[in-house]
């Protein structure tokens, strides 16, 4: 019982730190499109980047879209990493923020494919910026589930969580 009682905890940690991640994760590129939209020669639609997040307040519908969108795109890969995680007991920031990138920059992909060989410059940025929001999310991530990231409990804690002298 106090298995799944600890596994039950796990899945719960692993959704909360999801969705709290993805949020952070969008606010990330929001904060690096407007910061970056201020640079001489950056492209026009870093301004409307820029701006979007005020447009999502304003129209709560719209941001929702987005919040949910963003949970589509990248559920699916970031739930197999959550998984790997889990069961390997991976505790690492710097893995769960490597796995954030990729869950991003795959979500990226997923909405903007395109061949290879017509990637410009500007996509190449949207990706690192994506990325670059994704290791931002992968940290928040790591904050809340993975730090006691484990399905299975240590050896040395009893069947309360309390652990053993």
């Amino acid at each position: 019982m106090a298995t799944v009682k600890h596994v039950a905890k796990r899945v719960l940690m692993m959704l909360a730190g999801y969705f709290v991640a993805v949020l952070v994760g969008l606010i990330a590129v929001a904060t690096i499109y407007g910061a970056l939209s201020s640079l001489p020669d950056a492209p026009a639609y870093f301004d409307f980047m820029g701006v979007t997040p005020i447009a999502a307040l304003v129209v709560p519908p719209l941001g929702m879209f987005i919040y949910f969108l963003t949970i589509v795109l990248t559920g699916l890969q970031t739930l197999i990493f959550a998984l790997i995680a889990e069961l390997f007991s991976l505790r690492n920031f710097l893995l769960h923020m490597v796995f954030g990138a990729a869950a991003a920059a795959a979500g990226f992909a997923l909405i903007w494919p395109s061949a290879p060989e017509d990637i410009s410059p500007e996509r190449w940025a949207d990706i690192g910026i994506a990325a670059a929001a994704g290791l931002v999310a992968g940290l928040v991530y790591w904050l809340i589930a993975g730090r006691e990231a484990g399905f299975r409990r240590p050896l040395s804690q009893g069947w309360d969580g309390s652990t053993k002298a």
